[in-house]
């Protein structure tokens, strides 16, 4: 995953380098109705509150738009924005054609005289990006929103769609995720029997981890799984790799680029899921859509349920 979270490396960022959401049922819906919705209109341009509680001045609509975050980049795409796009972090490749677009660095390494040259509308990032007040001494809006939980999916569709002036169709997007999301995860509990599985997922081999508290442990909660990593050590914490030993997960979940010798860290030739090899690997494709907390988040979540389905507990 880029890093959609601060500085400890998050599925978005882990998954793309060493990377960086929750509650949706009625919550989803209702974070869908909090879009940053604009405060104070100015002559061709509105003021929108971004995730950082602050006034930032838009166009109306934003025609040159940089996005520093894969999931965001999938959002304004997924809200037929695409064409409005003239540059992307390093690490957004969804749909295909933003590929083509100018690379201007990844989460911590911005190019911002290349930035600044572009002379873009809108940026938007991650509140956890520590560059939007550089943004703002360049004379750049730069629109920080969160992409910490599950929540913020619904949250961020709604609030990009309002900057587009595109709401209608946000919420539409939204709805489509919600409808999704539910159904996979009622078809999942329903075909459990006896107890749910314990799993770890991880995020790289530090290692660091989804904890249950992330969206990507939401996810799991919503299929009916259960994560080893306790919701108090936060969302993606790095962990000794004894806390694994001690919890012995019924399924591994990680990225196909990850070292195959599991038995060889301390303690794990133990673990009977390394023994009975209830190992997930997804691709590089297929866990962009687990740790990108985007509009494609029902895809990553359907790859989720497939590796519980392979050995119920």
């Amino acid at each position: 995953m880029s890093r959609d979270a601060g500085r400890r490396p998050s599925p978005q960022r882990a998954g793309l380098v060493v990377l960086a959401l929750l509650v949706l049922a009625p919550g989803f819906r209702q974070a869908a109705s909090v879009a940053a919705e604009p405060t104070v209109p100015a002559a061709q341009a509105r003021l929108f509150k971004d995730d950082l509680e602050r006034e930032v001045r838009v166009p109306v609509p934003p025609r040159r738009i940089v996005s520093l975050l894969p999931s965001l980049t999938e959002t304004i795409c997924a809200l037929g924005a695409c064409e409005r796009l003239i540059a992307t972090d390093r690490f957004s490749n969804w749909p295909a054609r933003v590929s083509s677009l100018p690379k201007i660095g990844d989460f911590e390494h911005l190019e911002l005289e290349s930035l600044v040259r572009l002379a873009p509308d809108l940026v938007l990032l991650s509140r956890t990006q520590r560059i939007d007040g550089r943004l703002a001494q360049l004379g750049l809006a730069g629109f920080a929103l969160d992409s910490e939980t599950y929540a913020s999916i619904a949250h961020d569709v709604a609030a990009i769609g309002a900057l587009l002036g595109e709401p209608q169709r946000a919420s539409a997007l939204n709805e489509r995720i919600e409808r999704e999301v539910q159904r996979i995860g009622a078809a999942a509990r329903g075909a459990q029997h006896g107890r749910a599985p314990s799993v770890y997922f991880e995020v790289d081999p530090t290692p660091y981890a989804a904890g249950a508290s992330s969206y990507i442990g939401e996810l799991l909660g919503r299929l009916g799984a259960r994560n080893i990593v306790d919701r108090a050590l936060g969302p993606f914490p790095k962990l000794n790799p004894e806390y694994v030993v001690r919890r012995d997960p019924d399924i591994i979940m990680m990225s196909s680029d990850q070292p195959d010798a599991l038995e060889q860290r301390p303690g794990w030739a133990e673990l009977r899921s390394v023994r009975a090899g209830h190992i997930c690997r997804f691709d590089k494709a297929v866990r962009d859509t687990i740790v990108r907390p985007g509009p494609r988040v029902a895809e990553g979540m359907a790859a989720l349920a497939a590796c519980l389905a392979r050995w119920p507990a």
